[in-house]
């Protein structure tokens, strides 16, 4: 059984107001496709890097930035101070791609990289290109930002925005995707990367298999990142507090299907309404 220790990354403190505050290296953790970083950068600063076997999407949580590449180059790109202050931002960088990212204003950038081997040119992503989709219903609605979709030119990476209101369920009912029977389920490697509006707040997610090998329940705060590597992984958010995750995601199909744990499945029919409250997030603000 995997430990929750195990699942449950912390972010770490920053000396200044910038430098990376997290790390998941896909070896280390026993993924084959998704390396995940967050970087701040403060007003002015630079950062350079390459995405060598990866292609990369950089959401930007914050802020606004350029980016030089080989493969383009932007500036002015970004808006909203915080992920509670709009729809994203976001470039897609193919593989073997030297880029500098320059902060116009103070910046925290998300960085998901997905081991690849097919080349597909670069692009910028703004909120006009973003679906929003309400999901769910009663106290289990939540807000899906498609940002790099199954649709969206490239070889795995799949990237969502999901904001869950405050007292809400969500990723409900509990859904798996690690087996690869397509077109009802892919196998897909997960990370959720958290922030929460209020520094107090907190979610609960459970992380399960069928079978019981796995059975983590985890209390997440503010920028941390929960590793999906199997099984069931619904979440709350406590009472008092909105909460957003990114999810990077990459697998064995550029597809989102996944199966629901049979137990909860029957809780779809009893949705009559969508929580008037979202989205939480429509444009800056």
């Amino acid at each position: 059984m995997q430990a929750s220790s195990e699942l449950l990354i912390p972010s770490k403190p920053l000396p200044g107001a910038s430098g990376e505050t997290l790390a998941v290296m896909a070896e280390a953790v026993g993924f084959e496709f998704l390396t995940f970083r967050v970087r701040k950068l403060e007003s002015g600063e630079q950062f350079t890097s390459t995405t060598g076997q990866h292609e990369l999407g950089i959401v930007l949580l914050g802020g606004r930035l350029a980016v030089q590449s080989a493969a383009g180059n932007w500036s002015h790109i970004g808006g909203r101070a915080h992920v509670f202050g709009g729809l994203p931002y976001a470039f897609y960088l193919p593989i073997q791609t030297r880029f500098t990212l320059t902060a116009e204003t103070a910046c925290e950038v998300a960085l998901c990289f997905c081991r690849a081997e097919e080349s597909f040119p670069a692009r910028v992503i703004t909120p006009d290109d973003v679906e929003v989709e309400i999901r769910g219903g009663g106290n289990a609605t939540r807000q899906i930002n498609h940002i790099v979709k199954p649709e969206f030119p490239a070889q795995r990476l799949l990237v969502v925005e999901v904001y869950t209101p405050s007292g809400n369920w969500s990723s409900y009912p509990p859904h798996k995707h690690d087996v690869h029977r397509p077109p009802a389920e892919v196998d897909l490697e997960e990370i959720y990367y958290y922030k929460v509006e209020r520094p107090q707040g907190y979610a609960i997610q459970k992380v399960y298999t069928g079978d019981g090998r796995l059975d983590a329940t985890l209390t997440v705060r503010d920028s941390e990142l929960v590793l999906i590597p199997e099984g069931y992984h619904p979440v709350v958010a406590a009472h008092g507090y909105n909460v957003y995750y990114l999810n990077a995601l990459a697998g064995s199909a550029r597809s989102m299907a996944a199966s629901d744990d049979p137990d909860y499945a029957w809780v779809r029919q009893t949705w009559k309404d969508k929580d008037p409250r979202l989205p939480l997030v429509k444009g800056e603000r």
